[in-house]
């Protein structure tokens, strides 16, 4: 069975940072993609990043390009996401996701698997 947990929230002000951990377990996932989302209090779910677990490649939202920084650890089975330069509007529950296959998805529907969330607040 199939699980990942997140980790690694809080508040933070303005241009701080934080480090997001994924914990996944219950097969390999060398062909899997991993994917950041985050959703806001009534906005709809956002795609943050995503890596392939087997090459490392990555794909980010334009609104968090050169701030984040997705990676994975293979041997803790872990996925990261660093966020740096925080701004208020980065606030969100954050939930890690899996897919398998190696396309680097930015669509929620795609993905198999999810997180139950960690919360990010970035005050003003």
């Amino acid at each position: 069975q199939v699980q990942l947990v997140e980790s690694g929230g809080g508040l933070v002000q303005t241009g701080g940072s934080l480090r997001l951990s994924c914990a996944a377990s219950g097969r390999t996932f060398s062909g899997y993609v991993m994917g950041w989302f985050r959703q806001a209090p009534g906005k709809e779910r956002e795609f943050v990043a995503a890596i392939s677990w087997s090459s490392g490649n990555t794909y980010y939202t334009d609104s968090v390009k050169g701030r984040f920084t997705i990676s994975r650890d293979n041997a803790k089975n872990t996925v990261y996401l660093q966020m740096n330069s925080l701004k208020p509007e980065d606030t969100a529950v954050y939930n890690c996701a899996a897919r398998y296959g190696y396309a680097l998805a930015d669509m929620g529907r795609d993905y198999e698997y999810w997180g139950q969330g960690t919360q990010v607040t970035v005050s003003s």
